[in-house]
């Protein structure tokens, strides 16, 4: 009998109930953990145009940061032990946690944290998040565990956007292809087009994973993804891409089907520069011609929700917004004549090559010939659209899923690739940030939100669910998977 066993033993012969944890199924704490995944990244670094794949694999687990964004939506302390903040909102003093050390063994120090940060707001960065921090004015490390961080501006979202800066050894030169973080596993072998694997880092300054590795396993076809789950290939999928598949899964006691909450958006982002997307009231017109609901459904049945803006529910300033540009036909066709566009228009759609954006496009494309408008589906790779619509906003309309957390944001930015500029949100957005309460903060996006709704600054489509189908005997995992993360290190797999 192992130790374990005896203890339970006696505690049973003695009635003395255990914590539940001890009840618990055994699990492997040397397990492999496989996991299936759609979003291989493009490569390793996060400032460098890597997409989802790259959050979902490395943050939290390769690289952590000054704060991490839980699960739950929480922001909580990551590699800091504390922090002040001046009277003026203007001046943050950052305590670094002693004895991290970096998976090449250098310690952590408050120079690889200003490393860090000026790695995101650098002018060659491709961070989504370096607008976000564009108020820091100065870091300066007086010593190895502090870090003040001035602004231009007071920030009350600081914390939260330092959760998206990893912090990298400053000793590390370019890490495309490899890393150095602090994370609780570090980087094995990278197969690109197939496979990355992360091993427990058995020098971890924190609490060690519950596993031993962790095997993430791309697929470019969600059968596939299913097929290798039902096969025993893989043992969870983080994000269920089809309803039609759960019918596999779903009242099978060989697997678990879990819904969270998710802030994925499926949209049709316009190029607001160009004619004739440069016409409220087409935009409009065509938020009005779109039957969402239908469209949900044909792709999601019963799961996902409408949305009638960029904001999902789990943001402090959702409002209900999907009486906005309602689905009304006749009213969509006399919005165009109204535009000088009586007889419609045509225009090109930039669609990426992988579900559900093709038959997306296609459902548009049958609903805005119903107005006159004519829509050209033009198929492109996840590299082309990055280059070409998110680079040199060489584009008239995409599609393209947007997966961050609290991202209105973008909507405050005339350069972002969609090019909305209404004055009255950029300050809002502006205000809102140097608000010196939260409570004011949420008032003025929430007042930011109704008005690039009301200017149907792009057509939001729906938020997608988030589906996480695991094997019975897996357990641990997180199931809202904000922002694409993925933690892996309590995931538990039993014998």
């Amino acid at each position: 009998m192992t130790t374990k066993t005896l203890l339970l033993a006696a505690a049973l012969l003695a009635g003395v109930s255990l914590p539940a944890a001890t009840l618990a199924q055994d699990f492997n704490p040397d397990a492999t953990i496989r996991i299936g995944s759609l979003y291989e990244p493009q490569n390793l670094d996060n400032t460098a145009g890597a997409g989802q794949g790259i959050n979902e694999a490395f943050n939290g687990n390769v690289y952590e940061a000054l704060f991490q964004l839980t699960d739950e939506g929480n922001v909580e302390p990551r590699l800091v032990e504390g922090y002040e903040v001046s009277e003026d909102g203007l001046t943050y003093t950052f305590t670094l946690k002693s004895g991290v050390s970096f998976h090449s063994g250098d310690p952590l120090t408050a120079a690889d944290v200003k490393y860090s940060i000026e790695r995101v707001t650098a002018e060659a960065s491709k961070s989504s998040r370096k607008r976000s921090l564009s108020t820091i004015t100065a870091i300066e490390t007086p010593d190895d565990q502090t870090v003040v961080i001035t602004l231009s501006a007071r920030s009350v979202s600081l914390p939260y956007n330092l959760s998206y800066v990893w912090v990298v050894n400053d000793a590390a030169a370019d890490i495309t292809a490899s890393a150095d973080g602090t994370g609780p596993y570090t980087l094995g072998e990278w197969r690109r087009g197939s496979a990355l694997a992360l091993e427990r880092n058995d020098a971890y300054w924190g609490e060690a994973p519950t596993n031993g590795e962790v095997i993430y396993t791309y697929f470019t076809d969600a059968t596939a993804l299913n097929n290798a789950l039902l096969t025993n290939a893989v043992d969870i999928i983080t994000s269920v891409q089809s309803p039609d598949s759960l019918a596999q899964f779903a009242g099978n006691a060989s697997f678990t089907v879990t819904e969270g909450a998710s802030t994925t958006k499926e949209l049709l982002a316009y190029n607001d520069r160009v004619a004739p997307f440069d016409n409220v009231k087409v935009r409009k017109a065509l938020a009005r011609a779109t039957d969402k609901a239908r469209l949900l459904n044909s792709i999601w049945g019963d799961y996902g929700t409408l949305i009638g803006s960029f904001v999902p529910p789990t943001d402090p300033w959702y409002v209900d917004l999907t009486g906005v540009d309602a689905y009304d036909v006749e009213s969509a066709k006399a919005l165009l004549a109204e535009a000088g566009y009586p007889d419609g228009f045509e225009f090109t759609l930039d669609t990426p090559d992988y579900d559900p954006h093709p038959i997306v496009a296609q459902f548009l494309q049958a609903e805005y010939a119903k107005i006159g408008v004519k829509v050209n589906i033009n198929i492109i790779t996840a590299n082309e659209w990055y280059t070409k619509i998110y680079q040199e906003k060489n584009f008239e309309a995409t599609l393209q899923e947007h997966v961050n957390h609290r991202d209105i944001v973008f909507y405050g930015n005339p350069d972002f690739y969609w090019g909305y500029n209404n004055p009255e949100v950029v300050q809002l957005i502006a205000d809102s940030e140097a608000a010196a309460t939260e409570e004011d903060q949420v008032a003025k996006l929430t007042e930011a939100n109704e008005l690039i709704a009301e200017d149907a600054a792009s057509n939001w489509l729906y938020l997608y669910p988030q589906i996480v189908v695991s094997a019975a005997n897996v357990t641990g995992y997180p199931i809202n998977g904000l922002n694409s993360q993925f933690f892996a290190y309590d995931i538990q797999k039993s014998e």
